[in-house]
């Protein structure tokens, strides 16, 4: 039987098919039917859920999380989003909310607007639009993206070193009190902003080990394997186990 999988942004009910809500980074995408849409389009069984859980998914079959049960995945990127898998099986939740770990206050965030449209949550400081708007807040004019930045800071310029660091250290923050709560085998953080090198990876390791209770001070912090494949064998996983 052929199916077809999609790992979509926004909140995803997996029963329906549909995009429940978005940011306003993603403006109309709300209320759209994609299994529906797709199903009448390519006529054939479409199974839908969101993007970070499809990337766990692939991480967890094929990846850095390959023969764990119980693992949390943290992508960073455009956005901040999380996966719990637990006994081997992605999370949802009850209003399929679970995993949008961007939208937990920390304490760096307090005051400033999320995409959301609250305030103080961690991806208004520690996605990748945040990062690049605090380097230009700040005056930076040296770098023209995130990978600019990065590369700045690996030269040893302090004003990019300080904002990965900062926004290293809010998400660290996270991290920790959330495998407090989760216990997990194993945390894997993927998306472009894990790509900025150590001097965002130490200040985000160092924060983790400072929340973390002491049984969890073992759990390794592990780089995502699979880069952008990781959620196309995660979709494609959701329709293998879709089908009869």
């Amino acid at each position: 039987m052929t199916a077809v999988g999609v790992g979509s942004a926004g909140v995803v009910d997996p029963g329906r098919g549909v995009v429940v809500s978005a940011t306003g980074a993603l403006a109309g995408w709300a209320g759209t039917d994609l299994r529906g849409e797709l199903s009448r389009r390519l006529g054939v069984p479409v199974v839908v859920g969101n993007d970070v859980h499809a990337h766990a998914l692939g991480e967890q079959w094929r990846g850095a999380a390959a023969g764990r049960e119980d693992v949390l995945l943290v992508a960073v990127g455009t956005g901040v989003g999380a996966s719990v898998m637990l006994g081997g099986r992605v999370r949802h939740g009850a209003h399929a909310v679970a995993g949008h770990a961007g939208h937990v206050p920390v304490a760096a965030a307090a005051g400033r607007p999320c995409p959301c449209g609250g305030q103080g949550h961690v991806e208004a400081v520690a996605s990748g639009p945040a990062l690049i708007g605090e380097y230009r807040r700040r005056g930076g004019t040296d770098a023209a993206d995130l990978a600019g930045v990065a590369r700045l800071a690996a030269a040893g310029d302090p004003l990019a070193a300080d904002v990965l660091a900062e926004g290293g250290a809010a998400l660290g923050s996270l991290i920790g009190g959330l495998m407090n709560v989760i216990d997990p085998e194993i945390v894997v953080i993927g998306g472009g902003v894990a790509g900025c090198g150590e001097p965002w990876w130490r200040p985000l390791r160092a924060a983790i080990a400072a929340e973390v209770l002491p049984a969890l001070r073992d759990v390794p912090v592990e780089p995502a394997a699979l880069a952008g494949a990781a959620a196309l064998l995660g979709a494609a996983r959701m329709a293998l186990e879709a089908s009869p």
